[in-house]
């Protein structure tokens, strides 16, 4: 079935996305592209043709920026533009100092992906040469052609957003680390563990019984074995544990199950230790503050 006005929902939604866009980066303004770093900040005032109207190196720090934005203000003026777009890439947290400086000033504030930049370097002398006065100049350019997009307001909400979405990621890495670290300490010692569920580290009674074996036994089948085929009462707790929990219907008693060797602290560096250290984190994503002390047993 063919569209009556030859437009799509996608052409409209990028037609909206570019009007936003030449709002904050009209024809009357000229363009700062900023290339911002610790100490040394690259400021250069460029046209819609990215013809470099004014150059200059700012020694500061970017909540120092805001004499560089007046005198970019000065220069396109007196080249005749009406104001100033001020953009930069969004590397680091200085380019929220600098929109929020932008802001103050009521000045229009967009970002350039590193991305983008990085491509755009390749394509201007077909190099991979990186320096300061070059990306500013790089930034401005991508700005006038709108491949720029409108960051996010820097204000409380946004700001806590930010926050949790890197601790996110930071939980799950820290995760994946640690199943890591412990299938490689299974495979070393006890390879047999790994295969008594089809996708063991998504198992709870595989997590509860391997934390029976190595936290509370301390390693020691004999007293594991001891618990028999029932449920499972750990130092006298209730028996909340969940279905399936005993070490012994798990994993079995057969001397093919048992670990190549102890896995003590005090027999082997990669031992209980180990497990403690990562498990806690695995399983509820919080250090422990002493993750590489033995484990007490009971």
């Amino acid at each position: 079935m063919s569209n009556g006005n030859g437009v799509s929902r996608g052409d409209r939604n990028r037609n909206a996305r570019l009007s936003r866009l030449r709002e904050l980066v009209p024809v009357c303004n000229a363009i700062v592209g900023i290339d911002l770093a610790d100490r040394k900040q690259m400021v250069v005032v460029t046209d819609h043709d990215s013809k470099v109207l004014a150059r200059r190196t700012f020694r500061c720090r970017a909540w120092d920026l805001g004499v560089a934005l007046d005198w970019a203000s000065e220069r396109a003026a007196r080249a005749g533009f009406a104001g100033v777009t001020v953009s930069c890439e969004p590397t680091g947290h200085r380019w929220r100092v600098l929109g929020q400086l932008a802001s103050d000033r009521g000045l229009p504030f967009v970002c350039v992906q590193t991305l983008l930049t990085s491509w755009a370097r390749r394509s201007e002398d077909l190099t991979f040469d990186k320096t300061d006065e070059k990306d500013a100049v790089l930034i401005a350019r991508l700005t006038a052609q709108l491949r720029c997009y409108v960051p996010e307001p820097v204000d409380e909400t946004w700001g806590r957003l930010r926050h949790l979405g890197a601790r996110r990621e930071q939980l799950i890495g820290e995760s994946t680390s640690q199943v890591q670290q412990i299938r490689d300490l299974l495979e070393c010692v006890w390879p047999a563990a790994l295969d008594t569920a089809r996708q063991p580290f998504r198992s709870h009674t595989w997590a509860a019984a391997m934390t029976v074996i190595v936290e509370r036994d301390d390693g020691d089948f004999d007293r594991t074995r001891r618990l028999g085929p029932g449920p499972v009462r750990a130092g006298g707790a209730p028996r909340v544990h969940p279905p399936g929990w005993a070490a012994a219907r798990v994993f079995g008693s057969c001397e093919s199950c048992s670990p190549r060797w102890p896995i003590l602290p005090g027999s082997s560096p990669t031992g209980s230790a180990r497990w403690n250290g990562c498990s806690c984190c695995w399983r509820t994503g919080v250090r422990r503050d002493d993750g590489w002390t033995r484990p007490k047993p009971g």
